[in-house]
C-alpha cells in the first residue's frame, strides 16, 4: 500500500508562536502510583508540580501492558493485534542502517514487528521537518519506521537537550527521553542498600497480603517512582534552563502497570492504568477524569501540531479536553489485550480487557494454550522479584492472592483463569470479587460484552475467541 501523504498545515498562532518542540518523557513501568493521583506514601514533587500546571488524566490506560507492544501502540494509535506488534521484540538502539546481518535476521526482530504501513508518529514528524531523538531505549522494530536523527544513550537531561536544540539548527524537534528505568525491575535492593521509602507505611495494593516482604518489594517500587520524579525534574529543569520552554509542549506517561501480579502483562487495573499528564504552553491547568488511551497520544499530538497523517487510528484527538471546549469526551469504552503468541508459538492464550467509567470486563479464550509470562513477573535472579515466591510459600494462609498468581501464571502453578471476569471499580479497587456470575451485574455485563463484541469486529481480532456470556 503507497505511503500515505503528509501534509503539514499551519500552526494557530494562539497556541504557539512558532512550530512547538515536543518533550515526551516515557517511564518505564510506572504505573498511576504518585502524589497527584492522591497517594501519600510517595513523594513525588516534580509529577505534582508538572500536574498542577497541565493537564492530569486520571483515568488513562495503555492498550497493551508490556514493553514493546505499548510504544508500537503509542507509535501508530492502533490495537496490537491491527499494527502487528504484539509482546516484546529485540531493543536495537540504533539508526537502521547501522543494523548487522545478524541483528536484521534475529528472529524476534524479523516476527515481533509493526506491520501496518501507514506512517508512524516518527515518520509523521520526520516527513514534516521534525528534528527527532530518542533516548535510553527503542524496543520496538523494525528500525527503518522510526528514522530518528539521534540515537541517544543514557546521559544526563541536560546534556541530551542542549545537544538536540544544537543539532536540530532552528528546526522544530521531538525528544522521547526514554531513560527513566527506576521503576522497572530490578529495584534497589533494599536489603543492600538504603532506599527512601519506610516499607511500614506504604499502603499496599489491595489483592496483595500484608507481610514483611510484600511491604519491602512495594517500598521498593515506590522508591523507584521517587527516583523518577527526580529524573522527571531533571528533564524540566534542563528545559527550563535551555530557553525554548515557552514553545515546547510536554508530555509524562508510563507506559504501562508495575511487574505485579494483576500488573504488568496483565488486564487488570494495575496492569492497564498509567499516569498520564500533557502541559502546553500558555493552556490553563485541568484534570480530567474522562476515559483516554494510549492509543490518543499520537492523533492528539498530530491535531496539536497540525499534521495531517491522512491515517485511521483506533485513538482520538484530546485537544477539545485540553482546551477545555464544551461538551469535549474521553472515550466511552477502553479496549486493551494481552496475548500468548510469541515467535515460537503461533497460538496462546488471548486475553482481553473492556472497561468503562464503572466496570471492568476481562475476557479469556484458548485457556489451554501458551501464556506469555515475562522473566521479571516471577524470578528473584536478576529481577529481585520477592512476590512470586513469597505467594507460592505462603499460599495455605493467602488463597485468594495464590489464585491471583496462579491466573498470571497458569500452566506453571496449574491455574484455571476465568474465561469471563466482571469488576466494579468504584467499589472493588483491587478487583477481589469476580462479579460475571451475579445476576444483579448482568447489565454491566451485558453493556461491557456488546461493546467488546463491535470492537472486536471493527478490529478485526480474529485470536480472539468470543466465550459464551
Amino acid at each position: 500500500m503507497k505511503r500515505l501523504l503528509l501534509v503539514l498545515c499551519a500552526l494557530c498562532p494562539s497556541l504557539f508562536a512558532a512550530r512547538p518542540n515536543v518533550l515526551f518523557i516515557l517511564a518505564e513501568d510506572h504505573g498511576a502510583q504518585f502524589g497527584a493521583m492522591g497517594r501519600s506514601d510517595v513523594k513525588t514533587p516534580r509529577m505534582d508540580a508538572l500536574a498542577a500546571s497541565a493537564a492530569l488524566f486520571r483515568r488513562a490506560y495503555v492498550a497493551y501492558p508490556v514493553c514493546s507492544a505499548s510504544k508500537a501502540c503509542l507509535m501508530t494509535g492502533l490495537q496490537g493485534h491491527t499494527n502487528g506488534l504484539i509482546n516484546n521484540t529485540n531493543n536495537f538502539f540504533k539508526h537502521a542502517a547501522k543494523l548487522t546481518e545478524a541483528e536484521k535476521n534475529s528472529p524476534p526482530y524479523l516476527h515481533t514487528r509493526i506491520r501496518t504501513t501507514a506512517p508512524t508518529l516518527i515518520e509523521a514528524l520526520v516527513q514534516n521537518g521534525y528534528h527527532t531523538a530518542v533516548s535510553g531505549k527503542l524496543h520496538v522494530s523494525p528500525n527503518e519506521r522510526f528514522p530518528y536523527h539521534d540515537f541517544i544513550p543514557k546521559v544526563p537531561a541536560k546534556q541530551a537537550l542542549t545537544g538536540i536544540i544544537k543539532r536540530a539548527a532552528g528546526k522544530p524537534w521531538f525528544f522521547l527521553h526514554n531513560s527513566i528505568t527506576s521503576t522497572h525491575r530490578p529495584f534497589v535492593n533494599s536489603e543492600k542498600q538504603p532506599i527512601n521509602i519506610d516499607p511500614a507505611k506504604v499502603t499496599l495494593p489491595p489483592h496483595l497480603p500484608d507481610t514483611p516482604t510484600i511491604r519491602r518489594d512495594w517500598a521498593e517500587y515506590l522508591d523507584g517512582v521517587q527516583k523518577a520524579d527526580k529524573q522527571l525534574g531533571e528533564a524540566l529543569d534542563a528545559l527550563r534552563d535551555s530557553g525554548v520552554e515557552s514553545n515546547t509542549l510536554v508530555i509524562y506517561m508510563g507506559d504501562h502497570g508495575p511487574a505485579y501480579p494483576h500488573g504488568k502483562m496483565t488486564p487488570y487495573h494495575l496492569g492497564l492504568h498509567i499516569p498520564f499528564i500533557i502541559r502546553l504552553p500558555g493552556a490553563k491547568p485541568l484534570i480530567s477524569d474522562e476515559l483516554v488511551s494510549e492509543l490518543d497520544l499520537m492523533p492528539t499530538l498530530l491535531d496539536l501540531l497540525r499534521i495531517d497523517a491522512r491515517a485511521k487510528t483506533h485513538g482520538k484527538s484530546l485537544k477539545p479536553i485540553l482546551e477545555a471546549q464544551t461538551e469535549a469526551k474521553g472515550h466511552d469504552f477502553i479496549f486493551a489485550e494481552v496475548s500468548g503468541r510469541s515467535l515460537n508459538q503461533k497460538r496462546g492464550m488471548e486475553e482481553r480487557a473492556v472497561l468503562d467509567q464503572t466496570h471492568h470486563l476481562i475476557l479469556r479464550s484458548r485457556l489451554d494454550e501458551p501464556k506469555v509470562i515475562n522473566a521479571d513477573l516471577r524470578d528473584m535472579k536478576p529481577w529481585i522479584n520477592r512476590i512470586y515466591g513469597e505467594l507460592v510459600l505462603r499460599q495455605t494462609e493467602f488463597p485468594d492472592a495464590f489464585r491471583m498468581l496462579q491466573t498470571m501464571d497458569p500452566h506453571a502453578l496449574k491455574g484455571s483463569p476465568p474465561l469471563i471476569e466482571l469488576y466494579d471499580l468504584q467499589n472493588d479497587s483491587g478487583q477481589l470479587h469476580n462479579l460475571a456470575t451475579d445476576p444483579a451485574q448482568k447489565p454491566h455485563l451485558d453493556r461491557l460484552m456488546a461493546a467488546f463484541k463491535k470492537w472486536h469486529v471493527e478490529t478485526q481480532d480474529e485470536a480472539m475467541m468470543i466465550p459464551a456470556s
